[in-house]
């Protein structure tokens, strides 16, 4: 239970992120801009750019891990090809915020070194998998992808819905019960206070 509801805590905040974001971007962003943009009117630059362009797209949209999905959603919608998503989705580890942690660790040149060597390949895997899905014929004809359903139909997918709903209940409540806010909380403190408490003591010890 206290993996399950850390998981959650750790891929919600970035969940909800990647909704509003693709919701704005939905609403918002024509679709007319996309298909100009990621040359929707010819298959094949558009599979050449796809790939080059779809990790310029994931830094600046500053959207972690699994909040990515949603947006990589409205932009296959609006017409960028399939290995454009897969880049993508794969550039999850070049957004903003990453790439200054990168600096912080390591320095700017180490930073510019996996930037350029992580970019690559991204590029190549977007290339790789557009060939292969391509040949196979595995590459959806539609692009229709929706980022939630408007209206609940009664089939088998809502029965697990409601079978996994109870499940996912009974481990926040067992999460509880067994002390896991306390630890959540804990654990939700930034490192550097926890990395600054933990030479407090050390230097209260050596007093």
């Amino acid at each position: 239970s206290h993996v399950f509801v850390m998981e959650w805590a750790a891929i919600l905040r970035d969940l909800i992120i990647g909704l509003l974001i693709a919701g704005a971007i939905a609403a918002w962003v024509p679709n007319a801009f996309w298909e100009n943009f990621f040359l929707a009117d010819d298959p094949t630059w558009s599979a050449i750019w796809g790939p080059i362009v779809g990790p310029v797209v994931a830094i600046v949209s500053f959207v972690c891990s699994i909040g990515n999905v949603p947006l990589a959603a409205v932009l296959w919608n609006g017409g960028i090809s399939f290995g454009g998503v897969v880049a993508f989705i794969f550039a999850d580890l070049l957004i903003l915020p990453i790439l200054n942690i990168y600096r912080k660790y390591y320095g700017t040149r180490m930073m510019l070194t996996l930037l350029a060597t992580f970019y690559v390949s991204m590029v190549a895997a977007g290339y790789l998998v557009e060939l292969l899905f391509g040949a196979t014929g595995l590459i959806p004809s539609q692009r229709n992808a929706m980022v939630m359903e408007s209206g609940i139909s009664w089939n088998y997918t809502t029965w697990l819905n409601i079978v996994f709903l109870l499940l996912a209940a009974v481990l926040v409540i067992r999460f509880v019960r067994t002390g896991g806010i306390p630890m959540l909380r804990m654990m939700g403190g930034s490192p550097d206070a926890r990395h600054g408490d933990t030479h407090a003591g050390h230097d209260h010890h050596q007093h």
